[in-house]
């Protein structure tokens, strides 16, 4: 238990944050316990139930991400965990420490060390140039500005802005001022990394290569990140985990395969309805067991799959070797003793997207074999299968 909990950076325990004045939120939280609807409490008290009972944990050095429609809670959550919200029940807690409970020089000291945040606005200085507005957050917490500018220009150049370091942040476009804000965010070198729809404002094809940027970032420094979308594909291409929320709650929280495979109801269902799937699954969980197979080494085992394969309407019979591994393919009317089979076969590993071997599917005329790391045969994809699995 104790390992599981140094492993959690985050964790959200049973928040409910209330808008409206003092007066009325004893009476608007007895009324949320009492199971009436966020509607009903608005009528009654004027107070808006923004989070109610939201509990989840966000583990250190993933990438977690909460989705949900405009209204649902996702950036009043985000904001509780630097207190620019304070829960009215519940706590937060960052790398241990309770978030709003810390006073005002913790606070300060907690947001310039201990986590960062980048905007859907970019929230840069536009009287700065690129270099000053990366640097800041180390201006500010005294570093001399030699040190500051040379950890400052590392960031600009792992977020593709090398160069510009002296350009006006007004001469930027839209995606090169989002790479400064991740920048400024990632100079202070924060355990974690807040992202509240940081890419929402930008046009498609900047979109996806700026979650590009992103992925590659995590992988090389490895932070914890917590990311607001209300895209349903960017969430599914960028989380490791994540979260639906509705009405101020969590419905569902889990893996981007898990709610393809498993969505908890019909609005997850609905949610999720347009996504693409074949960016998500992988080979593994649509493949099937090879209807037939035969040991390429036995030859009366070679001519008995062959029989069986024709008689069941099978068309292609798998050989394998002695532990199991791909050693062929060959048409069922041919397998036989001495036949040449179609050997080192078109095959694709287990791990691989939907969607990267789509082509290769096209072009094979037998369903492709699924291979594991050491070529052991795991099963085969139809075509079938692929069309099922995109609608």
């Amino acid at each position: 238990m104790l390992k599981e909990q140094n492993e959690i950076a985050l964790d959200v325990q049973h928040v409910t944050k209330i808008f409206g004045r003092q007066k009325h939120i004893a009476l608007a939280r007895k009324l949320l316990d009492e199971g009436v609807s966020k509607k009903e409490i608005f009528k009654q008290t004027g107070c808006t139930m923004a989070l109610c009972d939201v509990s989840f944990r966000v583990k250190r050095g993933e990438i977690f991400v909460i989705i949900g429609l405009s209204g649902s809670g996702k950036s009043t959550l985000i904001r509780c965990f630097n207190k620019l919200a304070t829960p009215t029940d519940g706590h937060v807690q960052v790398e241990g420490k309770i978030v709003d409970q810390l006073e005002k020089n913790e606070l300060t000291e907690f947001r310039r060390k201990t986590i960062s945040m980048v905007f859907q606005n970019f929230g840069l200085f536009t009287h700065r140039s690129v270099l000053r507005n990366v640097a800041y957050g180390l201006e500010v917490r005294g570093i001399p500005k030699q040190e500051r500018e040379a950890n400052a220009r590392e960031f600009i150049d792992l977020v593709g802005l090398s160069g510009m370091e002296n350009s006006p942040i007004k001469a930027l476009s839209g995606g090169m001022k989002q790479r400064v804000g991740l920048a400024r965010a990632l100079c202070n070198n924060p355990d974690v990394l807040l992202m509240d729809e940081p890419f929402s404002a930008l046009d498609p094809l900047v979109k996806s290569n700026m979650q590009d940027e992103l992925l590659e970032i995590h992988k090389k420094l490895g932070k914890t990140i917590l990311f607001i979308t209300h895209d349903i594909d960017e969430a599914f291409r960028l989380a490791d985990r994540l979260a639906i929320m509705r009405d101020g709650k969590i419905i569902q929280v889990g893996t981007p395969a898990g709610f393809l495979t498993g969505p908890v109801d019909d609005y997850v269902k609905s949610f999720i309805a347009n996504s693409n799937r074949a960016a998500i699954l992988t080979v593994g969980m649509i493949m099937q067991p090879a209807a037939i197979t035969a040991d390429i080494n036995d030859n009366a085992a070679l001519e008995k799959a062959g029989q069986d394969a024709l008689e069941q309407g099978i068309p292609f019979v798998y050989l394998v070797g002695s532990r199991s591994t791909l050693e062929g393919v060959v048409s069922a009317a041919d397998c036989k003793a001495g036949v040449k089979a179609e050997c080192a076969p078109f095959s694709v590993y287990s791990t691989e997207k939907i969607k990267d071997i789509l082509p290769m599917a096209v072009e094979t005329p037998y369903p492709l074999p699924v291979i594991s790391s050491n070529g052991i045969l795991l099963g085969v994809v139809s075509k079938s299968a692929l069309l099922n699995t995109m609608k």
